[in-house]
């Protein structure tokens, strides 16, 4: 069964980023499409996959991840906050029976995301 998960990683202070408010998206008729809002845990992931099953569908899929608001909220030292808000990850799904992991590793000044397992 096919499924879509993420995390959240706050690589400058080297811990999961919880409470981050994730917003998933799918392209349906050429236009976007709010599937689903969710906040990720203490371990940086959301507590179930974002979609599962038939609801994962071949197409285009966007997460849109609310790190400023998580950075304005850690009061860590140097934090330049404003700098990233909002970070949108756009991906398709090419195989609706495949695991799709988009992972997001993130400071106040930068991201990295890839395909994960």
């Amino acid at each position: 069964m096919g499924q879509l998960t993420t995390h959240i990683l706050d690589t400058a202070a080297g811990r999961p980023a919880s409470g981050v408010r994730i917003d998933l998206f799918a392209e349906r008729d050429g236009a976007w499409c709010e599937l689903v809002s969710v906040r990720t845990n203490d371990d940086g992931r959301v507590d179930s996959p974002l979609l599962q099953g038939a609801d994962l569908r071949p197409g285009r899929h966007r997460l849109v991840f609310h790190v400023g608001a998580y950075f304005r909220g850690t009061a860590q030292p140097g934090v330049e906050a404003g700098f990233l808000d909002l970070v949108p990850v756009e991906f398709g799904v090419a195989d609706a029976e495949a695991h799709y992991h988009v992972p997001l590793l993130v400071t106040p000044w930068s991201y990295c995301t890839y395909r994960g397992s």
